[in-house]
């Protein structure tokens, strides 16, 4: 027996279904708000993760989404560049009324209204990822290339560069 998704994730499961994929959005017992969360849930590296973030555009205002590796952090800069326009934070009320989402159950598909979407590269190394699914502890699984054809988005460099060490190695044991 099925059981039955609440309305956020079955939102979710019905955008994917009229974009012509098979997937299979599951409600888990445990949070999946966070990156390392749905990684733990769902058995996988914290870097499969597809994690739906949203910029608020400077100039027009619109929403933007960023869906970014699970461990990597987006740059601003670079999504300005990709975009063509600034962009800034979005708070959690702005997040909600432009997509139907709340943080930490974003997905990439089925938001309130059409978004830019960016994809950050790295993802595409994957053999399968995980993305949110409309709540906290909502999720599927899918390919990369699925992300990119239901979200239309561009792929691109997002992440912010990994800090170096900058311990050097010592002569002493």
């Amino acid at each position: 027996m099925t059981q039955q998704l609440s309305s956020s994730a079955q939102k979710v499961q019905d955008a994917l279904a009229a974009s012509g994929v098979l997937l299979q959005v599951v409600e888990m017992p445990q949070s999946t708000r966070t990156a390392a969360d749905a990684a733990l849930a769902v058995g996988c590296d914290v870097a499969q993760i597809a994690k739906s973030l949203i910029f608020r555009a400077r100039e027009t205002d619109r929403p933007v989404l960023v869906i970014a590796s699970g461990n990597n952090r987006v740059d601003v800069e670079k999504v300005a560049a990709l975009l063509g326009e600034p962009i800034g934070k979005a708070d959690a009320d702005f997040v909600r009324a432009r997509t139907g989402f709340v943080i930490g159950g974003v997905p990439p598909v089925g938001h309130a209204e059409t978004l830019p979407t960016l994809i950050d590269e790295d993802l595409l190394a994957f053999a399968e990822i995980w993305a949110a699914a409309g709540t906290p502890n909502a999720v599927f699984r899918l390919l990369p290339a699925q992300l990119v054809a239901v979200t239309d988005g561009i792929v691109g460099d997002v992440k912010l560069p990994t800090k170096l060490s900058t311990k050097l190695p010592t002569d002493t044991p």
